[in-house]
């Protein structure tokens, strides 16, 4: 969906637009003249490095956008980005910064990132062995949350209650990622998620706040989210979106991007979770 308002943006600026996606049950892929959202050039190809440096080398595009496809887009345009295709082509990476997308997927940045405006993130440590995750654990007790790096929807993340399941949960993770985060586990907090979107000239808004009907601990995949949260008090809405615009501004967002929290239900104890640049 936010790929074909894009198209419909970038037509209203007169822009030539060539769109890549596998999906051809997509209305971004609609090919019919009266949609306004009918991107000029349209290749069903896999998002991955290689289909979309042939792209690039055909089409010759003066910009990019990544941050409307995704994971996957996202993902292969770090790949790219890091390879120094987009740089050899020459390519402007329109909206969030290729490093800006990094330094919220990898969690070591990320937690950098957020110290440096004194905000508070769970307790964490990154890992890249099972014996680096069962090290983490023995600062932070048990039950404790794994996260992988760089995934989708939640991949090979979750709750580990025993050193034998964090055992099995890490070495599942780390087949999929290259990295998982071993932080204290706030089950039972609320999960709440606000949409902020920022331009380049740092104007910046939270567009809506979301809750989870089910507590941290249940993924939101499996849960049922509420828009607008329904139990926050307007403190506690005021604090999380105040620094919801404060996060966004200082990593650096330029588009669209959702920053979820972790609140505790009785104190206004909180703690960011993650931000998606997408």
């Amino acid at each position: 969906y936010s790929g074909g308002q894009a198209i419909k943006a970038l037509k209203e600026e007169g822009i030539e637009v060539v769109l890549m996606n596998p999906n051809i049950a997509s209305v971004q892929t609609n090919m019919d003249d009266k949609s306004p959202s009918q991107a000029d050039h349209v290749y069903f190809l896999p998002v991955t490095p290689d289909y979309v440096e042939e792209v690039i080398k055909k089409e010759k595009p003066d910009g990019i956008i990544v941050s409307m496809g995704g994971q996957t887009a996202l993902n292969c345009a770090v790949e790219m980005w890091e390879a120094g295709t987009i740089q050899k082509y020459n390519v402007e990476v329109l909206g969030t910064p290729i490093q800006v997308v990094i330094n919220t997927e990898d969690r070591q940045l990320f937690s950098d990132r957020l110290n440096e405006i004194k905000e508070k993130i769970a307790e964490s440590y990154a890992a890249y062995s099972v014996d680096e995750a069962l090290e983490a654990s023995k600062k932070l007790g048990f039950p404790l949350m794994i996260r992988s790096a760089f995934a989708l929807g939640g991949l090979g993340s979750g709750i580990c209650d025993d050193e034998d399941h964090l055992r099995e949960m890490a070495k599942k993770a780390l087949s999929v990622s290259p990295q998982i985060l071993v932080e204290k586990s706030m089950k039972g907090w609320k999960e709440i998620e606000y949409e902020v979107v920022r331009d380049s000239r740092d104007n910046c808004v939270t567009v809506c706040n979301m809750e989870n009907f089910d507590p941290l601990g249940i993924h939101t995949g499996e849960s049922i989210v509420m828009a607008p949260s329904q139990t926050l008090s307007n403190e506690e809405y005021h604090m999380l979106r105040t620094t919801a615009i404060k996060v966004v501004r200082h990593l650096g967002i330029v588009g669209e991007c959702n920053i979820q929290y972790a609140l505790h239900p009785t104190s206004l104890e909180y703690a960011i979770i993650e931000v998606n640049a997408r």
